[in-house]
């Protein structure tokens, strides 16, 4: 096997190839030094990667580009995360598991929140989870339940638009399953099938644009050229087809989505840290970055996700400098409030950095607080795992009365070296406490 069939072999939809892969690639690679930057968002094919990436290919990915870590974050599912776990430590980087959804916000039920166009409805996170849910527990009847809700709410918005476009209908069994490794598709999937069925469909690129032009309002020329850029086209077709409006658009209600506290009270009843996901500030439910936290604090988020990219420009300097402004105003309310921030890029979107670059005279004034927020992460992913003592637990608030104590406790012992199998293992067999007490011990030698 050679390095390059080793990297594509990551992206197969067999685990057996992709563990084989990492075992070849971790004997094999020539990793450089990690540095300063990490990417604490990145969707897998478990959900929807731009690049069609698995959690092994991520995790390579960023430790071959010398970040000093990283954490999955798909949609509504865990699939990936002992895929992760297992790939960053058989390559030597810090790690973490996110899962994000949407939910719906009653006490913003008028007003957009960090989806736009859908009063009420916001994203939201749970990061950094430790293990898969047990069998038969309410917890994994929950994580079930996102599952089938984000299976119905495909479904549906398939019916719709294969009624209004029979030409181009397309079969979830047939077309868009076999895109992810476990019948998991998402939105930015739907899109794709149906792009990919117009291929077939016309194959005729004169007769295509005649189809689609009408439908995004524009010439047959001008589709024709939209086309050769993919990640446009398809950004097009998603808003003509799903967005508001949409051809295949419904409304959502309270009944679309989870309630916020539900989602909330899962995430922390599977040790995870309930996060609220922010986008720009420019909407009127995230118009007030402190009553935003206030609130969403008051329902049990005890972190905040940012995806900087977003924040720091725009298509005139004037939207430019509010973003920065409320970029700013977010992040200062956070450090009032000794709040954690995680950052990252996505990757589910042709186009966007791999990483955000916090030495970026942009994001500069921020680097310590994101690099604190990482650390936070990286150190409830450690003692949660091994020392059955995660970040919101009973022994980190039993022993840590002080938010600004538990935060630099956490971050000490996320500024470790970076997890590997052997020391994974050795960690398992001593147990809870005496792996809480050899992470506490070296953590404290390490500063």
């Amino acid at each position: 096997m050679t390095t390059n069939d080793a990297v594509l072999l990551l992206d197969a939809m067999d685990d057996a190839k992709r563990r084989e892969a990492v075992a070849f690639l971790a004997q094999t690679a020539q990793f450089p030094q990690p540095g300063p930057l990490f990417n604490l968002h990145c969707h897998s094919f478990f959900s929807y990667n731009a690049d069609g990436w698995s959690p092994s290919r991520i995790a390579y990915e960023c430790r071959m580009r010398g970040l000093q870590a990283t954490a999955l974050c798909d949609f509504d599912v865990l699939d990936g995360m002992n895929e992760f776990f297992a790939a960053t430590a058989a390559f030597g980087i810090r790690s973490a598991v996110h899962l994000e959804t949407r939910a719906y916000l009653k006490e913003l039920c008028e007003e957009d929140i960090n989806s736009p166009g859908e009063h009420g409805v916001t994203y939201i996170m749970g990061c950094g989870f430790l293990r898969d849910p047990a069998p038969d527990t309410s917890a994994a009847q929950t994580l079930q339940a996102l599952r089938v809700g984000a299976q119905s709410r495909n479904t549906a918005l398939i019916n719709r638009i294969n009624a209004a476009l029979p030409q181009i209908a397309i079969d979830e069994a047939r077309d868009l399953f076999p895109m992810t490794p476990r019948a998991t598709p998402t939105e930015r999937h739907i899109i794709r099938a149906y792009r990919l069925k117009g291929l077939e469909v016309f194959p005729d690129s004169a007769a295509r644009a005649a189809f689609w032009a009408p439908l995004l309002k524009m010439t047959p020329e001008a589709f024709t050229e939209l086309e050769a850029s993919i990640p446009k086209c398809e950004e097009a077709i998603r808003g003509v087809l799903v967005k508001r409006g949409g051809i295949g658009y419904q409304a959502p209600d309270s009944t679309t989505f989870p309630p916020v506290p539900t989602f909330v009270k899962w995430v922390a009843s599977c040790d995870a840290i309930p996060t609220t996901a922010w986008l720009d500030g420019t909407s009127g439910g995230e118009a007030s970055a402190d009553n935003l936290l206030d609130l969403m604090g008051s329902l049990g988020c005890q972190a905040l996700n940012i995806i900087p990219d977003r924040n720091i420009k725009d298509k005139t300097p004037e939207k430019t400098a509010l973003k920065q402004r409320k970029l700013a105003e977010m992040v200062h309310a956070c450090e009032a409030r000794d709040l954690p921030v995680i950052i990252g890029t996505e990757m589910n979107k042709l186009g966007l950095p791999f990483v955000d670059d916090i030495t970026d005279s942009r994001l500069a004034p921020y680097a310590e607080t994101f690099t604190k927020g990482m650390r936070i992460l990286i150190g409830h992913t450690l003692l949660g795992r091994f020392a059955d003592a995660p970040y919101c637990g009973a022994r980190a608030k039993a022993e840590f009365k002080d938010l600004k104590a538990r935060n630099a406790f956490y971050a000490s012992v996320g500024q470790l070296p970076a997890l590997t199998t052997e020391k994974a293992d050795c960690l398992t067999a001593m147990g809870p406490e005496k792996a809480y007490a050899a992470l506490a011990d070296e953590a404290k030698a390490h500063a």
